[in-house]
Formats: structure tokens, sequence, C-alpha cells
């Protein structure tokens, strides 16, 4: 071989087509029975590959500026049309998102597993790095014990979480030990624990819809769901950075009332209805309404109405979230995502030390970042 990637996500498949496409004979060792796991469950509820918005705008939602050039290079534009020459047509939705018209992940990494075939990618699986041995890598293979000294290396093993779909952090003290620098993970894109009262039970499952919700100075209009853990939805997910760093949430449920009319509906209750009535003729759903009752009973109406504070009792542990934040440090790898402590071997999507929302960002950086160190290594390669 002339380049091994380990890892077949998302990330590490971007890093081996690049690598193909620039001449280079590729292995991908997988330590899953098959490829892309992770991938293949987020697209069970619709695989949301990126945001058409301007590309500034689309990179000003990440929280690393230095991936910039890779989403230049590979933004929501590219992206798009990546779907489309893998034969899988994409549409946008109203909130900008894309998706492929089959929403599914699964046809559009058919057709991307035989393209790479076709380019003479050979995929192992149950190849599980079992880190260093001297100067190669080792493995646990069906066929036993295997190590390899490839002349370069792509490492494109996830995050911190879904560790059962293979993104365990595993790699994080055989990285550390080799003088890499490993920025502590942290859950990003996760729900938040609430200590709910018994009399909240029956509204687990339901999503409170059309309200803003606020989280220091960031504010945001989507649905969120009450569940027996606390809080979660995209609404939550949006909010999560902040919240997770210790802002305080509030609730609007009545963002699309002025002021003055809301008051105006409140003076005209009946003063003897209970706060449930109340709460029934001003139009609130069931669960927005057990919401108002759950932390609002202490406060004014119009302020539980609309700026009502939901105590959260930390982020749900880090497995359960959708992404993390932190891995390989910045400082620790160049411009071209080779790892200063160990020359010949790169590294690629949540490796490393970034974060962004829900939203078609993850994807996308994931693949932005994957083709920059294929391109850089195939380079390095020769």
């Amino acid at each position: 071989m002339d380049a091994l990637v380990i890892g077949a996500g998302p990330a590490g498949l971007m890093a081996a087509e690049e690598l193909a496409r620039a001449g280079r004979r590729v292995v991908v060792a997988e330590g899953k029975a098959t490829p892309a796991r992770k991938f293949l469950m987020a697209g069970k509820s619709g695989l949301n590959v990126t945001k058409d918005e301007p590309l500034a705008r689309f990179a000003a939602a990440y929280d690393s500026d230095w991936l910039a050039p890779m989403l230049a290079g590979f933004g929501p534009t590219e992206v798009a049309q990546w779907c489309r020459d893998l034969g899988q047509e994409v549409f946008t939705g109203s909130s900008g998102r894309v998706f492929p018209k089959a929403m599914k992940a699964s046809p559009l990494l058919r057709a991307w597993l035989a393209r790479l075939a076709a380019q003479g990618v050979e995929l192992r699986t149950r190849w599980l790095w079992q880190g260093f041995e001297g100067d190669g890598l080792r493995f646990d293979t069906p066929d036993g014990p295997q190590t390899l000294r490839p002349p370069v290396t792509v490492l494109a093993l996830g995050g911190a979480s879904w560790a059962r779909l293979g993104s365990d952090a595993a790699w994080v003290p055989w990285l550390a030990e080799r003088g890499v620098t490993i920025t502590p993970f942290r859950p990003a894109n996760m729900g938040f624990q609430v200590a709910w009262s018994p009399h909240m039970a029956p509204y687990f499952g339901q999503p409170v819809k059309g309200a803003m919700l606020t989280a220091g100075r960031q504010s945001v209009r989507a649905e969120f769901v009450l569940s027996a853990r606390g809080v979660e939805g995209g609404a939550i997910y949006s909010l999560s950075r902040a919240l997770r760093d210790g802002a305080a949430l509030t609730v609007n449920l009545v963002p699309d009332l002025a002021p003055q009319v809301l008051v105006a509906r409140l003076f005209r209750l009946k003063a003897t209805d209970s706060l449930a009535n109340r709460l029934r003729k001003l139009g609130l759903s069931p669960a927005a309404a057990a919401l108002v009752q759950e932390f609002g009973r202490s406060l004014p109406l119009t302020t539980a109405l609309t700026a009502l504070p939901v105590p959260l009792q930390g982020p749900r542990p880090i497995d359960e979230a959708i992404s993390t934040a932190g891995g390989i440090a910045r400082d620790s790898l160049t411009d071209g995502l080779e790892l200063r402590a160990l020359p010949g071997v790169f590294a690629c999507g949540e490796m490393l030390d970034w974060e962004a929302p829900t939203g078609g960002y993850l994807l996308t950086g994931a693949w932005a970042s994957g083709k920059w160190a294929g391109r850089h290594a195939a380079a390095a390669s020769g």
C-alpha cells in the first residue's frame, strides 16, 4: 500500500477517496464489521448533508476558524454536487438544510463504497487499531495480530460519543504518549437533565412547538422535546454549547404575541379561573402548559409565559451526545493536518478539536477535513 486510512466513517472514506484520486494504493482499516455505522445511524431520521447558505455564514457556525480553508474547498456547494455525482439528487428544505431525495444514508454510502472499490481502495473490516508497536501500527484482525508500516497514515477514528458504533476515543492515550496534545472531550449537540416532579410524567415524549429559547446572548426559534431524562431536540442542541458552558435557559412560550397583546389577553381572563384553565384559554399546548405549572407558579404570569426559567442539571452523558467538542489540539497539527509529533501521520474528522451545531455542519466539517488530510497525505507520500 501507499497509504493507510484508519476509520471508515465519512472523514476516513473521504480521505481515502482523495488519496486514490491522486493515484495512491489505499487500504482502509475499520474496526467494526461494516463501515460508517454512525453515519448510517445519523441518516435514519433523514440525512442532513449540509446547509444551503453563503460560505462565510456557514463557516461562522464553527468554533474553529482554522477550518475555513477546508470548508472553502469543500463547502455546501461542493457537498451537494458530490452527492449528485454519486447519483443521489438533493433538495433544500425550508430551513436551508440539504437532504438527499432518498432521505437515507444507505443509498449514498452504497454508491460511495462502489466508487471507492472501482478506484482500487481496499476496505478491511474487523481490523481494530490497538495502538503503536515501535514504529508500526498494531491491529487486532480476523487473522490474528498484524503490524503495518505504511508510508503515510490518516487517522479518522471519530470522537468520544456513540462508542458502540466505533467512536470510543480509545486512541487518546496512544497519541498523548507520543506527544500529541489532546483537548479533553466534552459532549456537544446533546440533551440536558432536568429534575422533573412526578406530575410531568404524562408529557414525556411530547414536543413544545413555536417557542423561543434563550441561553446567554443566543436565541433560537425551534421545537424541543420533554423526556424522562430532561429536554432535548433541535432547539436544545442549537444552544448546547452555551448551556454546557453555564448559561441559563429561559423559554418564551408565546413569542408571536406582542407584550401589549399578551397583557390584554391576560386582563380578559377570569380571576377565578385556575392556572390550568387560563393557560388553556391562552392556547398553550398541554406540554407547554405543564412547563409553566412546573417552573412558573411563583412568577408573574407574563414572566412565566415569556421568560420561563428551566433549571438544568447538566448535560446528558457524552456517549449520548450527537457529537463532541475537544480532540487533537490545533497546535499539534500542521496546516495540512499532519501530526507534528508523528511525521507522516495525519488526522481528520471528529478527532480534531472543533465544534459545530447540527444542521449539516457536522457532516460537511468531517468531509472537508477528510478531503484536506487526504490531499496533504497524498502529497507527503510522493
